[in-house]
């Protein structure tokens, strides 16, 4: 299965390199982490080179979600992968919940995901990434470029970069101030048909590209 993939993959002249993961704590530690080592192992089999975890909603699988990673991370690195855990509710709510839990996993292979537009969806606009990205900068391993709105009281991430609320040039600027060096993966744009969202991804890439190009000479 993950040779088709990686065939798939170079068809479509795509070189992997973030994988969604997931964790299966309802089998029982010992069992999700087993599994969750398979999961690694394919990951790397497919060439990528970081696994995105969303952590856990449920308050009862949070010390069983740490224990977890604790285990798993030495085995992401020791197969040239990084976990890289994204803000997205629950145990991953906020930067201080991001900040703990890195904290608590305390493996070099474990990093964190700065997810500007969850930040704001999730907490219905009542967080803002700005203020968080130099906080979260040393210990951060990746960036999704997503924006967010929020209307009538309801947040939505099905927006194009710069479209939104996210002040790109703040986030991406905090974070360089402070020495990270990359990289970005873009998940989401605001068109529904293909010739859209292909022009909404050119877009976002030139877009990002200008921010980060004119914050280079600051970088230290």
């Amino acid at each position: 299965a993950v040779s088709a993939v990686r065939a798939a993959a170079a068809a479509a002249g795509v070189v992997p390199s973030l994988l969604l993961g997931r964790t299966h704590l309802e089998m029982g530690l010992a069992a999700a982490v087993d599994d969750y080592r398979r999961l690694i192992d394919n990951a790397a089999a497919l060439g990528a080179m970081r696994l995105l975890d969303c952590g856990t909603s449920r308050a009862e699988d949070y010390a069983g979600y740490l224990e977890l990673m604790r285990r798993c991370a030495p085995h992401a690195l020791a197969a040239g992968l990084e976990i890289t855990m994204k803000p997205h509710g629950g145990i991953s709510l906020t930067v201080e919940d991001l900040l703990e839990a890195h904290r608590q996993v305390g493996q070099p292979g474990f990093g964190i995901c700065f997810d500007p537009g969850n930040i704001i969806y999730y907490t219905v606009g009542a967080r803002r990434p700005e203020p968080d990205a130099a906080r979260v900068a040393a210990v951060c391993n990746a960036v999704i470029i997503k924006d967010c709105v929020v209307r009538d009281g309801k947040a939505d991430v099905m927006v194009t970069p710069g479209d939104g609320l996210v002040d790109f040039t703040a986030v991406l600027g905090g974070l360089l101030g402070q020495g990270w060096r990359g990289p970005c993966y873009v998940e989401c744009v605001g068109s529904r048909d293909l010739p859209g969202i292909d022009r909404d991804i050119a877009f976002t890439r030139g877009y990002i590209r200008g921010i980060l190009e004119a914050a280079a000479p600051a970088r230290p």
